[in-house]
């Protein structure tokens, strides 16, 4: 079966059709793949029927993975049920453990980890139980948002640096071992270009990481935090996004060098169980 890509017709996003992810890509269906990636940054693939290894390799051919990284949740549990490269996402609490991170809550929009000073250049995401309703991931063309960015504002934002605060998960919990940020000069994370180039494409994109705790330096805190509202204003515009309702078999990769995302909150009596895995990458530029 050729491969096909089909566009979402949105900012962003495409499905692609013909791939058995239980087996390993060809180097053409690779590459193809990730042509494909570049080009709509976040790709679906349904009705997979994969398990961690393949879930890993897979993972693997972008580049070389990430363990899991910490989370609010004490996760010794939870972590042992899968791979160190795998990290669970789920509300299921069993013998009194919740057996993954991020719970039921809605996720603010952000990029994955880029608190860190490399920050993973992807994410892929499986899912093994969804809710009935609920728990819609979106995200965010970043190259688009700086594109329609007003002048102003990007006069204000060009060669400026921004402190990604590592102290909040993307729930707003306080991450395991982190004390409250009391003063976003000195949240701790990483500083990175609010601007940044794409070291595949080529292409330039806001690269903000997540709304709390953030710091524009060179900024007074009040000044920084009007610019941070207007920048984070304007990449939630609808006309920069694409919501995917999840299904039970779906896995997307998404590039965070150019996207956002975040997800709707669900119902917590309602099972939620994904598997994510990160793509190291190389500190922005």
């Amino acid at each position: 079966m050729a491969i096909e890509v089909i566009p979402t017709g949105a900012a962003l996003g495409a499905e692609v059709r013909g791939l058995d992810l239980s087996k390993p890509l060809t180097d053409a269906e690779f590459e193809a793949v990730q042509q494909a990636w570049y080009d709509h940054i976040v790709l679906l693939f349904r009705g997979q029927k994969i398990d961690d290894d393949d879930l890993v390799r897979f993972s693997a051919r972008f580049g070389e993975l990430d363990i899991a990284p910490a989370s609010a949740t004490d996760m010794a549990g939870g972590q042992a049920l899968s791979r160190p490269e795998i990290w669970i996402i789920s509300n299921v609490v069993e013998n009194g453990r919740p057996i993954g991170a991020l719970g039921d809550k809605e996720a603010e929009w952000h990029t994955d980890m880029s608190y860190v000073a490399e920050p993973p250049m992807a994410s892929v995401l499986y899912s093994l139980e969804i809710p009935d309703r609920g728990g819609d991931t979106s995200f965010a063309n970043m190259y688009k948002a700086l594109e329609e960015l007003p002048a102003d504002l990007r006069a204000a934002v060009e060669g400026r640096i921004c402190n990604h605060d590592a102290s909040m998960t993307s729930v707003g919990e306080l991450r395991a071992g982190a004390e409250a940020v009391v003063d976003v000069r000195t949240a701790p994370g990483a500083k990175h270009p609010v601007i940044r180039t794409h070291p595949a494409t080529g292409g330039k994109s806001l690269y903000l990481g997540r709304r709390l705790n953030a710091y524009l330096e060179g900024y007074s805190v009040e000044e920084s935090e009007r610019l941070l509202d207007r920048l984070w204003a304007h990449c939630a515009k609808p006309e920069f996004s694409w919501t995917h309702k999840w299904q039970v078999g779906d896995l997307l990769i998404w590039d965070n060098r150019c996207a956002i995302h975040r997800r709707d909150g669900f119902d917590g009596s309602q099972r939620r169980v994904m598997h994510r895995t990160q793509i190291k990458g190389r500190a922005p530029r």
